[in-house]
């Protein structure tokens, strides 16, 4: 990361300089990935107060953060953990609206993938355990976060949402403000599971 001072530019020593370059270099990791930012040092003195601000374009937007302190160096770690924090919450923001729609599309057809369709899982069980319990296997267990809607619905609703669910599906219930879980059965009914 390029540094360019301005301010009272004699206080820096070399070895104050090196220190301060040592505390940009992890910041220097979440912002340089396109290219060399430049990261703007303005410092100036008020009575017995060392006042540092440090600005740097980040994405088209401007991050400035400032610290004050009689120590110039703890003056300048102060601005340097709130650019930081701006940094992670402004990456954060943008990588939560910039995701791909192809990963989502994938993700949602391995959920699709990953479960068996109704009542085959259960045929299977009984004839893997045996007739006394003997030779029984741990079922694999699958870790899935699918979150897809949020919004809260009425029961009506969620039956209707069951045809592109092939065995279960969880929402909100608007009624009662509860988790609810739509299992199908293997005669083709609904069960309904409140919480």
């Amino acid at each position: 990361m390029k540094l360019i001072y301005s301010g009272k530019t004699k206080d820096f020593t070399p070895e104050l300089e090196e220190r301060i370059t040592g505390k940009l270099s992890k910041l220097s990791k979440f912002i340089e990935q396109r290219g060399e930012r430049e990261a703007h040092v303005a410092h100036t003195v008020e009575r017995h107060l060392h006042k540092v601000e440090v600005i740097v374009n980040f994405y088209d937007h401007s991050l400035i953060a400032e610290g004050a302190d009689p120590d110039l160096e703890t003056a300048f770690c102060q601005a340097v953990e709130k650019l930081e924090g701006q940094v992670v919450k402004m990456r954060s923001r943008w990588r939560d609206t910039h995701r791909d729609p192809k990963i989502v599309r994938s993700t949602k057809e391995n959920w699709d993938q990953s479960f068996p369709k109704a009542g085959s899982l259960a045929a299977e069980l009984p004839a893997k355990a045996g007739v006394n319990g003997s030779g029984a296997r741990k079922p694999k267990i699958f870790r899935v976060n699918y979150k897809e809607d949020s919004k809260p619905m009425t029961l009506d609703e969620a039956v209707l949402e069951m045809e592109n669910h092939p065995d279960y599906f969880v929402y909100r219930d608007a009624a009662k403000n509860c988790l609810s879980v739509l299992v199908r059965r293997a005669d083709g009914n609904l069960d309904l599971i409140e919480s």
